[in-house]
């Protein structure tokens, strides 16, 4: 081992001289580099080898390359790189060929060696990167598309592009990514082809010695992927990606109209179908010079656009009437009603017709449920609250058995002040029995506080903790606490804290406040803080060490606190404390004792 770690040194030895030698490095600087590589190779000849030991050379070589490279700047030079840099460079492939070789399934690292090969223009090296991470991770497509793709932009090379692809396809034969981006490539291959047709055209050169074929120029390449893939890869999600390929491209409008006829033949009752026939219409441009139109000719075309998406919607919940149907079109009608526009006119015919299709929806029993909060929020701002409150009741009625549907209804009642939110809360009480109305509950209390008398109030949160499961009573025992501290002072909280420990569970943050709000007493008594300590210990002691640091803290920094104590607490929770939480508590302990905690 050692006899390796001295030829490998050695073998630095010129480029260190070299560093020295042009005056990028000093004597000293390189001494340094190599008592650190001497430290970082000892690490990579063991026999038990680790991961992170390649990863620090592998970095430290990088940084070595990069000061390098600012060192030249500086100075002005640039000679000497095949005796330095790519000296360097090598020995960096060497070190990722070691550990992708030992660490194989570590996608991470061959990608490192990717980015690397890239950033330092190492393409023969890239080359040999890319087909042995290929055929040990032949089972991730996003691996192909990037070596597919390195092919084409970067060494100009379609053939060996399509030749990835097609071998990616042989592992992944149902892969939609793997089919768009092939179908991509080819589009990508015919225009580059066009262009360079188009410029030997102009050039008048004798197009002879070039085979440009039609069939490739005209896309009929991404045609046939378009087919195949199309027999292969179901629903229109894929069909509509592959479409919005081909619009990227100006040759492409045959083919853009067999995929569209494709997709109305094959998927007629899909939302997502109708949902893209619907915005095309937004698309279709303007048969009028751009020159010469006025502010209210663009107005108009724009109503008259949206108007066509909307024939088209209103033939789509006809034809096919589903929640997503209508989903598809309200979600459309309400972005055009975000969209801004300095026209009032075309600004009130969008939120006219974005109400009207939440109505009709409503009418059709099919508007799914998180639709109504963005319908209300709307008649809400535009300041229809009779409406409002009927849309409200008309949502609770549907789904009956829905906490958010009931808050939202009575978010509207308090919102505009109603004098039915308390027969509100009770009706959505009675609907919804006990499990999950914490909502619910947390909402009521927060009403009543600013709203009712404090006996009314009282009364409210002692029925809510016997309303509530008693898991979500916990919440509920905060909140009283909270509440009457903040109404009632310090002697009503502690008739209301003691009262409430009659009855588990509780939350630790119900024993912390309640601590907080012994020690904001100007009398701060030991004796109180040690109550609420134990009482919190008896539930959380097993799984909580911070409460026992805090505990000794306290002993050891109040007046009245007991030092003596702090030996019997540490003891306690020692058998009490599970598991990790020993080790834990241990190490703070100490640094509380060297006064570091």
């Amino acid at each position: 081992m050692a006899e390796r770690v001295e030829q490998r040194l050695e073998d630095r030895v010129p480029e260190l001289e070299q560093l020295e030698r042009v005056g990028l490095f000093t004597r000293r600087e390189t001494r340094a580099v190599l008592r650190k590589a001497s430290a970082l190779e000892y690490k990579i000849q063991r026999r038990a080898l680790r991961k992170e030991d390649f990863i620090n050379y592998i970095q430290y070589e990088i940084n070595l390359l990069e000061l390098i490279k600012k060192r030249r700047a500086r100075i002005g030079y640039s000679f000497k790189k095949d005796e330095i840099e790519n000296s360097i460079l090598h020995r960096v492939h060497g070190l990722f060929n070691r550990a992708t070789g030992k660490w194989k399934e570590d996608v991470q690292l061959w990608l490192s060696h990717v980015a690397f090969c890239k950033q330092w223009n190492s393409k023969h090296q890239l080359s040999k990167v890319f087909s042995t991470m290929l055929a040990i991770h032949s089972n991730k497509p996003a691996l192909w598309i990037m070596a597919a793709k390195w092919e084409m932009e970067t060494q100009l090379s379609s053939e060996s592009a399509r030749h990835l692809f097609l071998r990616a396809l042989r592992f992944h034969p149902e892969c939609p990514k793997l089919y768009q981006e092939y179908f991509r490539m080819e589009l990508m291959h015919a225009e580059k082809q066009r262009k360079e047709k188009k410029e030997f055209e102009q050039a008048k050169m004798d197009l002879g010695e070039f085979n440009y074929s039609e069939e490739i120029l005209n896309g009929e390449m991404a045609r046939i992927i378009y087919r195949d893939a199309a027999q292969k890869i179901k629903g229109v999600e894929f069909h509509l990606a592959v479409l919005s390929i081909a619009k990227l491209f100006d040759f492409t409008q045959d083919l853009q109209k067999e995929i569209l006829e494709s997709l109305q033949t094959k998927y007629a009752d899909d939302p997502l179908t109708w949902d893209y026939m619907a915005r095309r219409e937004l698309e279709l441009g303007s048969l009028q010079s751009a020159e010469h139109t006025t502010k209210q000719m663009k107005v108009s075309e724009m109503t008259q656009r949206e108007e066509r998406c909307c024939a088209v919607f209103e033939e789509a919940v006809r034809a096919v009437p589903t929640e997503d149907m209508w989903k598809s079109y309200i979600t459309f009608c309400l972005e055009r009603c975000k969209r801004k526009t300095n026209s009032e006119e075309l600004k009130q015919k969008r939120l006219q017709r974005t109400l009207s299709v939440f109505n009709k929806a409503h009418e059709s029993s099919l508007m799914p449920e998180a639709l109504y909060k963005q319908w209300l929020q709307l008649l809400l701002e535009s300041s229809l609250f009779e409406k409002a409150t009927e849309v409200a009741e008309a949502a609770t009625k549907r789904f009956s058995l829905s906490v958010e549907t009931w808050q939202m209804r009575l978010q509207v009642l308090i919102q505009l002040k109603s004098d039915s939110v308390t027969q509100c809360f009770e009706e959505a009480v009675k609907h919804m029995k006990s499990k999950g109305t914490l909502p619910l509950w947390t909402l009521w209390v927060e009403w009543s506080e600013g709203t009712n008398s404090k006996e009314d109030t009282d009364a409210l949160y002692q029925r809510s903790l016997r309303a509530t499961t008693p898991a979500e009573s916990v919440t509920m025992k905060e909140m009283y606490l909270d509440w009457t501290y903040r109404i009632g002072g310090y002697k009503k909280v502690k008739r209301v804290f003691t009262s409430l420990c009659e009855n588990r569970p509780f939350s630790l943050d119900f024993f912390r406040k309640m601590i907080q709000i012994e020690k904001e007493q100007e009398s701060c008594k030991m004796l109180h803080l040690r109550e609420y300590y134990e009482r919190a210990l008896r539930e959380f002691g097993s799984t909580d060490s911070d409460l026992w640091l805090d505990y000794i803290k306290e002993e050891l920094s109040h007046p009245q606190g007991k030092p003596e104590n702090c030996g019997t607490i540490h003891w306690r929770a020692m058998k009490m404390l599970q598991g990790d939480l020993v080790e834990d508590f241990i190490s703070k302990y100490t640094l509380l004792q060297t006064g570091h905690l």
